[in-house]
């Protein structure tokens, strides 16, 4: 009996013990932790620093790179060299010739005077250079390339062919008058890209302003913005800047014609164009009115992309998708400087060597919109 009774204890003992260590609904296993989900931004962050990474890789990109979203700088990184011969690798601070970008900035600077009735954009260009023998060209037809006037970069060939030369916006005008170059179309007809029209717009800012084109925008815009690594190429540092080159690494040297300004020869970083979208955003340059008329667009003749005042503009129907850019191309540099202005995004890729990639934002809005599979190679060709 009392063996029984010492049996039957013990296996109330056992049962109990077990009853102590399990409690209702838990899973005694061992289980894995749990792996936190990753932030949105450095997820997205991670895939463009992948994308650029690959191309520097494939040899097919070498530059640096900026996208942000809402104000928020998403990815800011330089891929490559700023000097090959030195194995001198580019940095943030490192200065790029943004090429046909700099249009973007000449165009501000013009709507600033136009806002402070300085300029009239409406009015002929013949009201302030009387003697400037192209009549009934008004100065928004220089801006949205619709004033049919020839290209200096080919009116002045010979010119810019002699390296000795450094020649100046005023020189490009009196050779212009003297030379008389017959112009392409009658003004307003359509649309025609010219780097004319920028040089002038430039000549413009001096005549009005008494002041360098290259001092007004360091006191108007570059000083005010905190933009410290930019300027014209008539105040450049040429230890901070980014040499040059073509797709074999050979150096492209500058001609005759870099002096001349407002169509180009602006250098700049990422960042710095960064700080520059950042006070478009928030209307610290020019206001929303004149905004929306410098993002209007001005050529019908244009089936697909189209030309407001100073920018280039894609889906401009379209008020969800519009974006607002430039992209540039000189000697070895090759610039893209794009906006979307819905949700704020700016995308700056400046490259010092002939890569096509650099104008590939498009795969930078698929990772955006989440719209690549980016963890493979499928995208990342040139």
């Amino acid at each position: 009996m009392k063996k029984s009774a010492l049996i039957l204890l013990f296996i109330l003992t056992v049962i109990s013990c077990g009853n102590y260590f399990k409690t209702d609904n838990v899973d005694t296993k061992m289980q894995k932790p749990e792996k936190l989900p990753q932030d949105k931004d450095a997820r997205t962050a991670e895939r463009l620093d992948s994308m650029f990474s690959k191309w520097n890789e494939l040899k097919s990109f070498n530059g640096s790179v900026l996208v942000a979203r809402e104000g928020k700088i998403l990815l800011q990184k330089s891929y490559g060299l700023a000097y090959k011969e030195g194995n001198i690798p580019l940095n943030d601070s490192t200065m790029f010739q943004l090429a046909s970008v700099s249009k973007v900035i000449t165009a501000t600077a013009i709507l600033k005077l136009h806002e402070k009735k300085l300029i009239d954009i409406e009015q002929p260009l013949q009201k302030y250079f009387p003697d400037f023998t192209y009549g009934g060209i008004t100065v928004k037809q220089l801006l949205n390339h619709r004033s049919g006037l020839p290209n200096y970069i080919y009116f002045l060939n010979s010119e810019l062919g002699n390296s000795s030369l450094r020649l100046s916006n005023s020189d490009m005008y009196d050779l212009m008058c003297f030379k008389a170059p017959a112009p392409y179309l009658k003004p307003n007809k359509r649309f025609n890209y010219c780097n004319t029209n920028y040089a002038l717009l430039a000549l413009l800012i001096e005549k009005v302003t008494g002041t360098p084109y290259e001092d007004f925008l360091k006191n108007e815009i570059f000083g005010p913005l905190g933009m410290r690594h930019t300027c014209t190429i008539n105040d450049i540092d040429s230890t901070r800047i980014a040499r040059a080159y073509n797709e074999k690494w050979k150096t492209e040297n500058i001609d005759g014609s870099d002096f001349i300004l407002g169509d180009k020869s602006i250098f700049s970083t990422p960042y710095d164009l960064f700080l520059f979208s950042e006070a478009m955003y928030n209307h610290k340059l020019l206001s929303e009115e004149t905004q929306k008329m410098a993002y209007k667009a001005y050529s019908p003749d244009q089936k697909q992309n189209n030309y407001g005042l100073g920018w280039r503009l894609k889906d401009h129907k379209d008020t969800v998708k519009k974006e607002v850019f430039h992209n540039g191309w000189w000697h070895g540099y090759r610039t893209a400087f794009h906006r979307r202005l819905k949700d704020k995004i700016t995308i700056v890729v400046l490259s010092n060597q002939l890569n096509k990639t650099a104008y590939h934002t498009y795969r930078v809005y698929e990772i955006l919109d989440n719209r690549l599979m980016a963890d493979s190679l499928v995208g990342f060709e040139e």
